[in-house]
């Protein structure tokens, strides 16, 4: 059985950017609720917010009005410390995976946990290099992002966001770069590291090609989610 309190629970969520005759809404009343283990897609046009919100749930951005509950821990005014804390219970997946070019790929995921400050050189290696081997890169470890092909980094940033084995993942458009195998390969691995974790999933995407990933999806438009489903899921 689902467990019924929900790891992300966001309630009459409002958002602004700018200041003053420039401030402008973004989000409107979002009330969404994702529980533990699920994996959620959410989709809609490019503008329609969905980014905006995903870096509020993650801790990156300030909620402003409304409430936003990460793990029971409220978001919503939240202090810089607040939310440094909050981000170390999750793992981002950026659209263009923001590796540092000057790092190798171990590095890189080394650096998923650092943020942590509990573990030696030594373990860091150790769990890097494994997580690494469960991506299909135990031979690339060395290698750097620039002799890596897309398909390879954004798996260095999948490897990254899962090595300190976050209650939540996060992903923006993990597949816009990537040709149809190598997408399906990436959420593929996605799913199933997550429910190797017991991790809990929402990703935003425009490709259609990897919606039976999910249990269930949110359609956002103008700033209001539309629509909220439950699919059946490929296990």
């Amino acid at each position: 059985m689902m467990n019924k309190t929900p790891v992300i629970a966001v309630k009459n969520l409002d958002h602004y950017f700018g200041q003053g005759q420039l401030r402008k809404q973004v989000l409107f009343g979002i009330n969404l609720e994702i529980y533990a283990g699920e994996i959620v897609i959410m989709m809609g046009p490019s503008g329609s917010g969905k980014t905006t919100l995903l870096t509020l749930v993650s801790g990156l951005r300030s909620a402003q009005s409304g409430s936003l509950k990460m793990l029971g821990s409220e978001l919503c005014g939240a202090s810089q410390e607040q939310l440094v804390q909050a981000r170390r219970h999750n793992g981002y997946i950026f659209q263009a995976h923001n590796l540092h070019q000057s790092l190798s790929a171990l590095q890189n995921v080394q650096m998923g946990l650092e943020v942590h400050g509990t573990l030696t050189r030594s373990q860091m290696r150790q769990k890097a290099t494994s997580i690494l081997e469960e991506v299909g890169l135990g031979e690339y470890i060395e290698k750097y992002p620039d002799n890596l092909s897309g398909g390879q980094k954004q798996r260095v940033a999948i490897a990254r966001a899962l090595v300190a084995h976050p209650a939540i993942v996060l992903a923006d458009e993990p597949t816009a770069a990537l040709d149809s195998k190598s997408g399906r390969d990436v959420v593929t691995l996605m799913q199933k590291l997550a429910r190797e974790q017991g991790c809990t999933i929402l990703l935003v995407t425009h490709d259609n090609r990897i919606l039976d990933v999910a249990d269930r999806i949110v359609k956002m438009e103008d700033g209001r989610l539309t629509a909220n489903s439950t699919v059946n899921a490929v296990a």
